[in-house]
Order: C-alpha cells, then sequence, then structure tokens
C-alpha cells in the first residue's frame, strides 16, 4: 500500500480509502439496510490487514446502516488501526441545536467516543449559507475542542465557484471531499479546486473515481482502444491510477461490496504513486475521455439556468439520468436510481419556460416524453 500526506495535517494516509456507501447486501442495493455483516466485516478486515487506513461513512448511507455496520467492525483492536470519516446530513440541520444533537447519534451509532474526520455532507452554495447563518462551524469548533470530533473537513457538489467560495471562507479546514475522475476534470471543484485546496494544505479526498462505477465496465469502443494501445489492465485500473497520477490526491475513495473488487483495488494501490503514467497511458485517457463524449446524449452542462420549474421537475438531474444510461451504456442502473435522486420527466407538461433560460437551446420540452418513456413506463 502506497501513503500519502494528508495536506496540512502530521499523518499519512493510505492511497486507497474504504467508502461505506455500498457495503455488501442481500441484493447489492446501496439503498438497503440489511447490510450482510459477516460479509461487510470480512472485506473491512482484509482492507485493514492490507494497509487501508481511512474509512468513510455517511448518516444516511444505507438508510442509516452504514454506520451502525462500520462500528461494530472496528471491534478487537481495530479502530485503532484507522481514521474514521463520517458526514452530518445537510438537509436535516435547520439550527446548531440539530448539529450537537445528530453527532452525538452519530457517535452513539458508530459507539466510539471520538470521530476522526467530520464532515459537512453535500456542501453548495446554498447550504453553505444556512453554514454561515446559523454558525455551524462555531459548533464543529466546540465538538472539536470537546473532544468528539478531530478533523473538520466538507464533502462537496456545485461548482468550482461555490467551491472557491466555501473553501476560501474558513481558513482551518482540514479535508475537503470532492467528485473527480477522467470524466469529471473540469466539472464541479474539476483540477482547479485540487490544486486550489492543495495550495491551502488541505487534504483532498476524491469520490466517484469511476464515477458510480460506471467507468469499470467499458463500451466496446473504449475496449478496442485499449487493445490497440497494448493496455492489459482494467478499465477500473487505468482510471484510478488516473486519479492517483495527481499529486495533489491524498486519498481515493472506493465503495467495495464484493472480496474480488478489495483485492484488484488493493492491487492497483500499490502503484498509487504519483506521476505514475507514462505519454502513452495519458494519451489513452485522453481518447477513452473522447470516445465517452463523443457518444450521442443531451448537451446539458448542469449550469442549472433552467432552474426551478414551475411543475418541479429536476431537469439537470433528469437529463443527467438519460446521458448516463446513453453514454455508459448504464440503463438498469439508471433505471433503478431514477426514482431515488430525483428524476421526475413525467412531471413536464412542455411550457418551454426552461428552453427560453437554456445557454445550450436544448429542447427540453421534447426530451422530456422520451426520457418519461424510458424511466417511467406506465
Amino acid at each position: 500500500m502506497q501513503y500519502r500526506k494528508f495536506g496540512k495535517l502530521d499523518m499519512e494516509v493510505s492511497a486507497l480509502g474504504f467508502g461505506c456507501m455500498r457495503l455488501p447486501t442481500a441484493n447489492d442495493d446501496p439503498n438497503n439496510a440489511d447490510i450482510t455483516e459477516n460479509e461487510a466485516f470480512r472485506l473491512i478486515h482484509h482492507a485493514i490487514d492490507n494497509g487501508v487506513n481511512y474509512f468513510d461513512s455517511a448518516y444516511r448511507y444505507h438508510s442509516g446502516s452504514s454506520e451502525v455496520v462500520l462500528g461494530k467492525a472496528m471491534k478487537n483492536g481495530y479502530r485503532h488501526k484507522v481514521q474514521i470519516a463520517t458526514k452530518a446530513p445537510m438537509p436535516m440541520i435547520k439550527t446548531a441545536a440539530d448539529y450537537d444533537r445528530i453527532l452525538d447519534e452519530q457517535l452513539k451509532k458508530l459507539d466510539m467516543d471520538y470521530i476522526d474526520f467530520y464532515l459537512f455532507h453535500g456542501l453548495s452554495r446554498n447550504n453553505w449559507a444556512l453554514v454561515r447563518e446559523q454558525d455551524l462551524i462555531a459548533r464543529a469548533e466546540a465538538a472539536q475542542k470537546a473532544g468528539k470530533i478531530r478533523h473538520i473537513g466538507f464533502s462537496f457538489h456545485d461548482t468550482f465557484e461555490a467551491f472557491e467560495e466555501i473553501i476560501t471562507g474558513y481558513d482551518k479546514w482540514d479535508v475537503c471531499q470532492v467528485q473527480y475522475n477522467l470524466m469529471d476534470e473540469n466539472n464541479q471543484a474539476g483540477i482547479r479546486g485540487l490544486k486550489l485546496a492543495a495550495s491551502k494544505g488541505v487534504g483532498v479526498i476524491i469520490m466517484e473515481p469511476l464515477r458510480g462505477g460506471k467507468l469499470s465496465r467499458p463500451v466496446n469502443e473504449v475496449t478496442t482502444r485499449m487493445e490497440k494501445h497494448g493496455y492489459t489492465g482494467t478499465l477500473a485500473e487505468l482510471a484510478f491510477r488516473w486519479v492517483w497520477n495527481h499529486p495533489e490526491v491524498s486519498v481515493v475513495l472506493s465503495g467495495m461490496s464484493t472480496m474480488a473488487q478489495v483485492e484488484e483495488n488493493l492491487a492497483t494501490a500499490d502503484k498509487a504513486l504519483p506521476g505514475n503514467m507514462d505519454e502513452d497511458a495519458l494519451a489513452l485517457v485522453k481518447e477513452i475521455e473522447a470516445i465517452y463524449r463523443e457518444r450521442p446524449g443531451i448537451p446539458c452542462t448542469a449550469c442549472r439556468y433552467c432552474m426551478p420549474c414551475p411543475q418541479g421537475v429536476n431537469i439537470p438531474t433528469t437529463l443527467n439520468f438519460y446521458n448516463e444510461g446513453m453514454i455508459y451504456d448504464y440503463y438498469n442502473e439508471s433505471k433503478r436510481l431514477y426514482p431515488l435522486f430525483g428524476g421526475n420527466a413525467g412531471k413536464c407538461i412542455q411550457c418551454k419556460e426552461c428552453e427560453e433560460k437554456c445557454p445550450q437551446t436544448i429542447p427540453i420540452s421534447e426530451w422530456m416524453p422520451k426520457i418519461k418513456e424510458i424511466f417511467e413506463p406506465s
């Protein structure tokens, strides 16, 4: 296992981190609260025994069961071998009292006296305003002083401009968690966010290195291109190596639900060095990115200028599910997640108010019935 400096903190973290959002369940459903505990323990302990020392959970993972199972897995001496991270569920926090109450609940679920890394979950420009309004940073610092948490951070899904506002809005952030992969180099925080965080000594945690698993199952054109380059590894390995190639990255999370996934990721992590990729490998990554970008999809950039919809359609999310299915041949998974994450094309009445605001001139009203037919069959 390779280890990396964790920003300005006086510690090293394993290049591979264990994300606890996809622990094994009977039907492989990440929303299923019924985790197969003995198998989860086996995977977690094997990862720790092979050098993984960072574990990431959240209040809502596995409908609230992830923290409980992770806490159980840390018995018998494992707790002191690792760093445990979990997150404050921002949609549930409206006041400082909510922050304190939920933190205490999470400590009880984990059955721990303290949490190593406590992150504000899914910060965006909107809920960053709530953090400031309710002075939740002061609550985090009070919890830190009381010994309930050791380090303060945030996870993030929004634009680079929002990321810049948040990371410069508090000068004591220890870590940030951002989505980053070979398809998202310039999306959300992106490469600019990585460099900004690193310049401020903030440890960078990467989530979605395989874009929710989509980069673990290459489409045929990608497989052919890899063969032409003589690349004998998997697309997942290549995608991980590309993320680890960035010196700004501290730890890369992977949600692992089988021993085969743990073993493959451990083997890849042995090569997780900055600058580990030669020119040919980097060229292959660019060609793969181009293949996916050339596949037919809706040219939505998720700028959200179309929002709010008067009928309550979550337009960017709905369009994104169509794109995920089309670009990555990922329809079955997209259909499963569509209702869970707010896809609702069926609410569209074709008023076209959104089309007047769309800088990409997308005929949204024409797409919505097509998306409804695919994802909301009657």
